[in-house]
Order: C-alpha cells, then sequence, then structure tokens
C-alpha cells in the first residue's frame, strides 16, 4: 500500500507541478477534451445543467442518477426521457441498481441512447437507494459489485467506469480493496469520492485515499470532492497523479466556477450574464421537465444562481413565490433588462431539438443522493 504524502511534500509539489486542464485525456478511446468533469447529481443533472457546463469548460458531463429498475418497468412516473444532445458529448449517463442482469440491460438501453459512456453508482449513500443493496452498499459487497461491472461490460461496446465512495464507515479503506477488482472486472475509470457513506457532505474530502488509488490501478482516476477552485483542483492533480477533478456543488447556479478552474483568473460574471443564464436554463428545464414539474424542480436554483451578493435576498424569495416560469423570466428580464440580448445570443446556438436521441418510455427516477 502506498502511503500518503507529508503535507509539506504535497505543497512542494502543488507549488511546482501545473497541471493544463486544457490538455485532453482517454477513457478508453473516448476523448475528453478537458480535464474537469461535471458530476452527476441527484435533482440537479438535468440537460440544461449538463449543456451549460460543457460551454463553460467541462470536457465530460454526467446525467444525474438513473434506476436501472425503472428502466425495466418503463416506470410512468418519469422526470423526463434520457435525451442525448449532440452538443453534450462526450456524455456519461449514470445507473444504479443491484442485480447484475439487470444493470447489463439498463446499460444496453444507455448504449442505444447514444451516450458516450456508461457510469455505475456506488457511492450514493441515500437510504432510498442504499436499503435496495445498491449505491455505497455494493462497496461492502465487492463480489456482486464486480459481477455487475462485468456483466456490463460485456453487454456494451461503450465503456464502464464506476463512481464510488471511500467506504461505508468513517476511515474506510474500502476504495482501496475494490478499486482494483472494479477494473479487472472491466471498469475503465474509476472516480473517488473520499468521504464515507456515513459522512454524506460533511467534513472534508481525504485525497490522499485518492493519491493511493492511483498507485494501484492503471486506468485513469478522477478525484473528486471539495474541488470548488483553480488552485485546489491544480493542487488535487498534482499531490494525487489523478488524471481529471469532478466537480459537483460548487458548479450548481455558478458554472463560471467551472470557467475558472479550467482557465485561471477570469471575470466574474455582470448581472446581465446571470440573468441570461438562469432565464436559458429556467426554458431549456421547461422544454425538458414541462412547466408543471418545472415550476418546482427550478425553485432552488433561484438560491443558487442569485446568492453570492448578485442580487439582493428579497429578490430570490420573490422568484420562488411566483406560480409560473414565464413570470419568473419577466421578473429577471425587468432587474436586468440587458440580459435580453444575451438569451437571443444563446438560444440562437443551442442544437436543433431534431439532433436529440429520444428513446420513450425511458424514466429517469430518484430524486436523493449522488
Amino acid at each position: 500500500m502506498v502511503a500518503s504524502r507529508p503535507a509539506s511534500v504535497n505543497a512542494t509539489i502543488s507549488a511546482s507541478v501545473q497541471v493544463n486542464l486544457r490538455d485532453p485525456w482517454l477513457i478508453r478511446d473516448v476523448s475528453i477534451p478537458t480535464r474537469l468533469v461535471l458530476a452527476p447529481m441527484a435533482g440537479v443533472s438535468v440537460q440544461a445543467f449538463r449543456r451549460q457546463g460543457r460551454r463553460y469548460g467541462a470536457g465530460l458531463v454526467c446525467s444525474e442518477m438513473v434506476s436501472c429498475a425503472g428502466l425495466e418497468h418503463r416506470n410512468e412516473r418519469t422526470l423526463g426521457y434520457l435525451r442525448v444532445g449532440r452538443d453534450e458529448h462526450p456524455l456519461a449517463i449514470q445507473i444504479f441498481g443491484s442485480d447484475p442482469r439487470t444493470m447489463a440491460e439498463a446499460a444496453q438501453m444507455v448504449e442505444a441512447a447514444g451516450a458516450d459512456i456508461v457510469d455505475v453508482n456506488f457511492g450514493c449513500p441515500v437510504r432510498k437507494v442504499t436499503k435496495t443493496g445498491a449505491g455505497a452498499t455494493l462497496l461492502d459487497d465487492p463480489d456482486r459489485a464486480c459481477r455487475i461491472v462485468g456483466a456490463m461490460a460485456e453487454a456494451v461496446a461503450i465503456p464502464i467506469t464506476v463512481k464510488m465512495r471511500r467506504g461505508l464507515e468513517n476511515g474506510a479503506r474500502t476504495c482501496l480493496h475494490v478499486g482494483p477488482r472494479l477494473v479487472d472486472a472491466g471498469a475503465a475509470s474509476l472516480t473517488l469520492h473520499p468521504r464515507s457513506a456515513r459522512q454524506m457532505y460533511t467534513g472534508e474530502a481525504d485525497h490522499s485515499l485518492t493519491g493511493e488509488l492511483v498507485e494501484l490501478v492503471d486506468v485513469p482516476v478522477v478525484a473528486s470532492g471539495d474541488i470548488t477552485t483553480r488552485a485546489r483542483a491544480q493542487a488535487v492533480l498534482a499531490t494525487t497523479g489523478a488524471t481529471a477533478v469532478m466537480v459537483g456543488r460548487g458548479a450548481q447556479g455558478n458554472p463560471w466556477a467551472l470557467r475558472e478552474i479550467v482557465d485561471g483568473d477570469t471575470p466574474g460574471p455582470s448581472r446581465e450574464e446571470v440573468a441570461a443564464e438562469l432565464i436559458l436554463f429556467v426554458r431549456e428545464t421547461v422544454r425538458e421537465l414541462g412547466e408543471w414539474r418545472a415550476v418546482g424542480f427550478l425553485k432552488k436554483f433561484y438560491g443558487w444562481y442569485l446568492g453570492r451578493g448578485r442580487f439582493p435576498r428579497p429578490f430570490k424569495q420573490e422568484l420562488v413565490c411566483l406560480d409560473s416560469t414565464d413570470e419568473v423570466v419577466t421578473r429577471l428580464l425587468a432587474a436586468a433588462p440587458g440580459a435580453s440580448a444575451i438569451v437571443d445570443r444563446l438560444e440562437a446556438e443551442l442544437p436543433d431539438p431534431a439532433d436529440e436521441v429520444l428513446l420513450d418510455q425511458m424514466p429517469i427516477s430518484i430524486y436523493g443522493g449522488g
């Protein structure tokens, strides 16, 4: 087992090594144009979010986790169909489940939808997922986890990747034992979020484990957890040897953070730019989910976009109380009239919806965890 580097060594390495986050890399035969991956996040990673992430520098974008059982049973309580737009490639669609056969069949459906990669969730700590034997629970059942990955790898031609946590309990090092076995079973890349399932999102991500995992496997390792600035991304890449970093919560309502991580110091957004991105996000989400579902879905995003001192706090609460997305757009344009021209430009750059691949009756299910 490779020992963790002392903090003083880490600081020296970080100061002397700068990774070009614009360098492309490969997951098997899939070329990824930057070293930044936009995380799969339940209740967040709709197509509008992924598209925005790509525009701001994410080289790989991921869907929120999709229940393989929902795919198998064509669950009518859909949150939207799996869509793949031509501007989303490369795209990973993440699935979760506990049965190798069902997961293999779900992987085939993901491949048919046009995704470039099938990602497996072995990291979700939320009870409604773990109680089914899926998510982070599978780290304590490595034989089943390996059977799942092996069955999927045999079923599809596109790469299988795995996102996992360090283990179920605080201080666990399970990922270091399971990770190499998953690679032997067919995983083409691993993403490690080095918190325990018990931690959820508290405490700090222990990236010394990420460095140890890198030394144990011969596939790309993506470092996830607490990547919020370019300095942090560079430090983690330099001290762990990871191939790329994954950004999740830091990008919620803040795509400008992605641009800063990839390119360095860049000017912050104007009020007009913030309003324009939110308006586009609202309209694209309505197109994907429908007005009724979008109204509730979008409420959390208003605070994410309008916070950080960008708009007065009462304005966000005003938007949350509105009954339609048209009213939200009207209020945003009134608060930032210059946003209109920016929205027109952004919408003109969107691909034709006819270019999307749609598979009927393929639901995204379960909002809860990541």
